[in-house]
Parts: structure tokens; sequence; C-alpha cells
């Protein structure tokens, strides 16, 4: 249950509204196939803030505006209103901002595991497990969609290898900019709005990046 709602924004209250009402007009036309994804959109876009409330976090605004919008864009525009096709630079776009998603979140939880120690390991170290973390979660992703692809015959493929290498090397490019913004703010000079929502987040969580002896006394 989602217990903090303050920092719903309207733009996100919106794309929720919008897409339960696109549910019951595809259930009432009989469009399964768009009920479902959207369904789904909604579904995918609810978890962030459910996970964090379950798990005492604290999620940056900016945050939970970027994955409503990310999975709106993604799997609603994406695959029920065929904006994969109309634009061809949409799934390169997505998937860039995906891997410098997931490799800011890699960033903040291998931080964790070093208990916001700066200098617990060599921040270039630290730096390339972000880049790791990124590129393996593109390639997951490849994998998923293979196997929608061979299973429910879809075409989230599209052509097929070009596809699944233009993916991957534009998941590498995202992977890089997270990084490096990591290694940026390890040498303690946080590089523009990425490295200001890495700061945000340790700040609001800051329990998460205390050392264990420390965590124990509250």
């Amino acid at each position: 249950m989602i217990r903090d709602r303050k920092n719903f924004t309207p733009v996100m209250l919106t794309i929720w509204a919008m897409l339960l009402l696109a549910v019951f007009v595809a259930l009432g036309l009989a469009r399964w196939s768009l009920a479902f994804v959207t369904l789904a959109t909604l579904a995918l876009s609810l978890v962030p803030p459910t996970l964090a409330s379950r798990w005492s976090l604290t999620l940056p605004v900016p945050f939970l505006l970027a994955t409503t919008v990310f999975f709106f864009a993604s799997i609603f525009l994406g695959e029920a209103f065929d904006f994969y096709e109309r634009l061809w630079w949409w799934d390169l776009a997505l998937h860039a901002f995906s891997a410098i998603g997931f490799g800011l979140t890699g960033f903040l939880f291998v931080f964790m595991l070093f208990e916001g120690d700066r200098f617990a390991a060599p921040p270039s170290a630290v730096a390339f497990v972000t880049f790791c973390v990124a590129m393996m979660i593109g390639a997951v992703w490849e994998i998923f969609e293979y196997l929608m692809d061979q299973t429910f015959g879809l075409n989230m493929q599209k052509s097929g290898l070009d596809d699944t290498m233009g993916d991957l090397m534009i998941n590498a490019v995202g992977s890089a900019i997270a990084s490096i913004t990591g290694y940026l703010y390890l040498l303690r000079k946080p590089t523009g709005l990425l490295g200001r929502s890495l700061g945000q987040f340790i700040e609001l969580n800051k329990r998460l990046y205390r050392k264990s002896r420390d965590r124990m006394k509250k």
C-alpha cells in the first residue's frame, strides 16, 4: 500500500487517470489487447512508489515522475499506439533513458553496499560496477524481448539482430553516462541534473548510507 502520496505530481496523477480511463474504454470496446497493455502500463508505473513505501524509502519527485513517464511512453504509446514504428528514434531514446536510469540505480545500490563510504573502494571500481549493472539489465531486457516474440508472436525486436545490437550500443552509451556521473559524485563533483539526483536520493535516505554500527545505535 502506498502511504506517502504528497510526492505525486499533477502530471503523474493525470497519466494514471488517463490510463485507468483507457482501460475501461478498451474493455467496453472489447479491445482486449489494448486493455491488457494499458493495465500493464498502469501497474508498472505504480511499482516504484509501492516498493518505496514497502521498503521505507523516500524517492525524489523527479525519479517518480521519470519512471511514470517512461512506462507511459514505452508501453502505452510505444506498443498500443505504435510509436516505435511511427518514430524511428523512439526505441533508441527510451533505451538510452532507461540505461541511464538503471545505471544510476546500480550506483546507488553499490554505494549503499559500501555504506556510503567514498573511500571504501576506488571511484573507478564503483563506476565500472555501475556500468556492468546497467549493461546486464539491458541484456536481460533483450532476452525478454526475444522470448516474448518467440512465445506470443509479438514483434518487440522489430528488425531482429540489427535492432538488438543497436539497442545494446545505445544501452552502452547510457550506461557510460551513468557510471561517469557516479564517478564524479564520488570525487565530490556532482555533475548537472543527474549528479544532483544522486545526492538528493542519498540525502533523503541517509540511514541506508551510514555505517552498520551507526544504524544499530538508532
